[in-house]
């Protein structure tokens, strides 16, 4: 018997029909942008969209030819997003690049991603003029401003000015069709161990993950949002808000790089934000203003935070000081980067503060698009009983099946079907929540059993007096291994040891108290913000438990 097809039209999943989209049906909604040069400029999706078709074809000129990188080392922007479609629209690859990286790193990613166009911005001209004789692949650099802004002279050789390569353009350029499984844009992982390593996303990939970002269970975009996205256009695409915001056609803030809470505060309230998403680390900050301040927000109502785990101290004081819904969320790199987030279903609708928050404060449920399990280390599936854990895999159409460069697969498979080992170690209750519980290479084990260094974190950071807390294992001769807590006060607190761990006390079971605390002026990050506990490990790696 013949199989019936069905007789639809043939059209692939591209960037370019976002911002064609956004240009036809938001063509007046405002995109805001705080720029490097220290000025606010508004511009409108309609005006982006022609602006992208301009650098496509100053990208053209330039020599670019299809699957050719484009890569940038800069802030959210204007100039930014145009990068964003004038080099995926029309056939070559957006390669983001994160400037908080050590340069050796910078220059190492770009020569192995074999980027043939640099453009960045105004700030990091010095970094770039450093590493521009490192760059063997780079065949042009273009500095993201405007002719006015241009140094006098650079040891760069032909520096381009931004504005003026687009500007020269009359953007009478159609976006060309191809196939929807074409690399887009490729983003490197943080590298905590080992050199990073590339994600090529496909149109596809960023189109699915686009219309799963917005979906009401996901981030919830619409038309009636403002959207102002403090996670860095270099992490990861701003977790996909740049494309989510043309699919809805919402209003685009973007900070550049005033990323401080004062700076930020004022461009939500001037701008009336809705809607924002970054790491805890920003939000740290912001509510550290407003609180000295005594300031409220106006139009702020919801935001995701992930990148790490979210302190419920945290989620709790934007919740009832601010109003502010927090969606707890969980991605990866390698995953586009949604993967859970944290919304209640209608069941949960009766369930008490403390039931609720319990569910808030897990990573949440998978949106359409990606699946996942728990694995024991036999590699079976363990149930979803919110009690065991095990090592987490996922798959799904955003989900990367190898890296760029690199051969063979990372792939695991389980009854014939592919996964992706995520690297976290989690449980899942009956509900579909999952939680991280750790990553496999930070999760304490002592005496035979295992200690969530998260969970320990989580109750530190509840104490009025932490700024931030870390929990590494350290050696023990009986144990094996003791959590050790490593601790920045609050400015001009006089935070003492058994204070802080007398605070553990009836909120965890006795034996996961910490044997120790160390107090430390800061804790180190990795460029996305993640707390670099391997650099603790190694500076705490002699540290002598007082019960040891």
């Amino acid at each position: 018997m013949s199989r019936l097809m069905g007789q639809m039209m043939q059209m692939p999943l591209l960037i370019s029909s976002l911002i064609v989209h956004a240009a036809r049906h938001a063509a007046d909604t405002e995109i805001v942008s705080k720029r490097c040069e220290g000025d606010i400029h508004r511009t409108t999706w309609k005006a982006l969209e022609l602006r992208s078709r301009q650098l496509a074809q100053a990208l053209a000129r330039l020599g670019c030819e299809s699957g050719d990188r484009v890569a940038t080392l800069a802030w959210n922007g204007y100039r930014h997003l145009e990068i964003y479609y004038g080099s995926s629209g029309s056939g070559l690859v957006c390669h983001t690049i994160n400037p908080r990286l050590f340069p050796e790193q910078i220059a190492w990613i770009a020569n192995d991603a074999e980027d043939r166009v640099l453009c960045f911005d105004l700030g990091f001209l010095p970094l770039v003029e450093k590493l521009a004789p490192q760059l063997s692949q780079v065949k042009h650099f273009v500095l993201m401003t405007d002719r006015a802004h241009m140094p006098a002279s650079s040891p760069i050789p032909n520096l381009a000015c931004y504005d003026e390569l687009v500007e020269a353009e009359d953007g009478a350029y159609a976006w060309p069709q191809f196939d929807e499984n074409t690399a887009s844009s490729i983003c490197y992982t943080s590298g905590t161990t080992g050199d990073p390593k590339g994600a090529v996303y496909s149109h596809r990939s960023t189109l699915l993950h686009a219309m799963g970002a917005a979906l009401p269970d996901a981030m919830g975009c619409s038309s009636a949002d403002v959207i102002l996205p403090v996670v860095p256009m270099f992490h990861v695409n701003a977790w996909g808000l740049p494309y989510a915001g043309a699919l809805v056609g919402a209003k685009l803030v973007l900070p550049g790089p005033h990323l401080d809470g004062k700076s930020l505060y004022e461009l939500f309230e001037a701008e009336q934000v809705t809607f924002s998403a970054g790491v805890p680390t920003v939000w740290l900050g912001l509510l550290n203003h407003v609180r000295q301040n005594g300031l409220k927000f106006s139009s702020f109502r919801r935001t995701v935070i992930g990148g790490s785990a979210c302190p419920p101290s945290m989620m709790r004081a934007l919740e009832e000081e601010h109003g502010v819904e927090v969606i707890h969320a969980w991605g990866m790199t390698e995953m586009s980067p949604l993967g859970t987030l944290a919304k209640l279903k209608a069941k949960h609708a009766g369930l008490d503060d403390a039931q609720r928050h319990k569910l808030l404060e897990t990573q949440g449920r998978v949106i359409y698009g990606v699946d996942m399990q728990i694995l024991g280390d036999d590699e079976r599936p363990l149930p979803w009983d919110g009690v065991s854990s095990g090592n987490l895999v996922v798959r799904g159409p955003w989900v990367i099946d190898s890296y760029f460069g690199r051969s063979g697969s990372p792939l695991v498979e389980v009854d014939g079907v592919s996964w992706f080992p995520t690297g976290d170690v989690a449980t899942i209750n009956p509900d579909g929540f999952m939680q991280i519980t750790d990553r496999s290479k930070d999760v304490i084990k002592s005496g035979g059993e295992w200690i969530s260094s998260i969970e320990l974190e989580n109750i530190a950071m509840g104490h009025p007096g932490v700024h931030e807390a870390a929990v590494i294992a350290c050696a023990h001769p009986k144990w094996d291994e003791r959590p050790l807590l490593v601790v920045v006060r609050k400015p001009g607190v006089a935070l003492e040891a058994r204070e802080l761990l007398g605070f553990f006390e009836g909120r965890i079971a006795k034996w996961q108290i910490p044997d120790d605390v160390a107090f430390v002026d800061e804790i180190p990050h990795t460029a996305t913000g993640k707390m670099l506990k391997l650099k603790l490990r190694e500076r705490f790696k002699d540290h002598k438990l007082p019960s040891a």
